[in-house]
């Protein structure tokens, strides 16, 4: 009654192997990214601007999203776009331009939001300043926002110093 087995290790090992190819194969075509839509998500001047959208930020390969003019970045997610939020209104925070591109930026943790300004419909950027530079991201994006026309600037405090002086 000598039955022979395998060893365990072996046994293991190749079951181990399969297991490890069954994963890879599921990873290979991830699904879409889940991106709620923003309330203007259909307005036809968000279509250019995701036209455009570059196939990667930094390292960090588009992906596809499962709601309209919504676009993500990386896996796990490092940037998610969503074009047609709400325009905001003149604002105390923080706004930046970036290659002709005015964005107002807040700094929540560990999220930022950044929001194009004054272009209509609007495009909200959410990032996580630990894991990817916003500064790359503004730069890589800054072709395709410019795709929505600007109707305002920011006014920032280089503009404010060189306005002329009150008699």
């Amino acid at each position: 009654m000598h039955h022979h087995h395998l060893p365990l290790s072996a046994r293991a090992a190749r079951m181990a192997m399969v297991g490890a190819m069954a994963a890879l194969s599921l990873t290979a075509c991830s699904p879409a990214v889940d991106v709620t839509a923003a309330k203007d998500a259909a307005n036809p001047a968000c279509a250019p601007m995701m036209l455009a959208l570059p196939d990667s930020i930094g390292d960090s390969k588009l992906r596809k999203t499962n709601s309209q003019a919504t676009a993500a970045w990386g896996d796990p997610s490092l940037v998610i776009l969503r074009c047609g939020v709400n325009v905001p209104g003149p604002t105390t925070d923080r706004c930046v331009t970036v290659n002709g591109v005015d964005w107002v930026i807040k700094e929540g943790d560990p999220v930022w939001t950044l929001t194009t300004y004054g272009r209509e419909p609007a495009t909200e950027i959410l990032m996580d300043p630990d894991k990817i530079s916003s500064a790359t991201v503004l730069a890589d994006l800054a072709a395709a926002a410019a795709k929505v026309p600007s109707v305002r600037n920011c006014v920032g405090q280089e503009d404010l110093q060189n306005l002329p002086k009150s008699q």
